[in-house]
């Protein structure tokens, strides 16, 4: 399955954080979007960075309480990977697996953010096609091709 199909069916939303933010701010942001990471963004379509919940927990780690206070642009990762509408789950999971990242933001030709998929969907999406595919093979051993 390509990932524009997988945005199609959970939508382009995307929860994003402007970089100077504070981490407090974050961790109220991820709550109420109930995701595991957020897009870095001034402007909600071009991608700064990425942070997660590991990125709160080693902040919190190496900084006490006091993370609560930093800019986010401190403690997101800068390097992001991202892929395009046209990627297959087959594909993103290799680079989820390789570099080990649990979200990967999805953008156009122009680098332009469309969507995010994580690892649930992932996994959705390829237990969806498991079935699939096992309906198929059943159908076709009880003859009813």
């Amino acid at each position: 399955m390509k990932l524009e199909h997988i945005i199609a069916n959970k939508g382009g939303f995307v929860a994003t954080v402007e970089p100077g933010s504070t981490v407090d701010a974050l961790v109220s942001a991820l709550a109420e979007h109930r995701v595991g990471a957020l897009v870095v963004s001034t402007d909600g379509s071009t991608i700064d960075g990425i942070v997660s919940e590991r990125d709160v927990v080693r902040a919190l780690k190496a900084h006490g309480p006091g993370a609560l206070s930093l800019p986010v642009h401190e403690i997101m990762t800068v390097q992001v990977q991202c892929a395009p509408p046209t990627a297959s789950t087959e594909d993103l999971m290799v680079v989820m697996t390789e570099q080990r990242v649990r979200h990967v933001p999805v953008v156009d030709d122009e680098g332009k953010l469309i969507g995010i998929v994580s690892i649930g969907d992932v996994v959705k999406s390829r237990m969806g096609e498991l079935e699939g595919e096992r309906e198929a093979l059943v159908q076709y051993i009880s003859g009813g091709r």
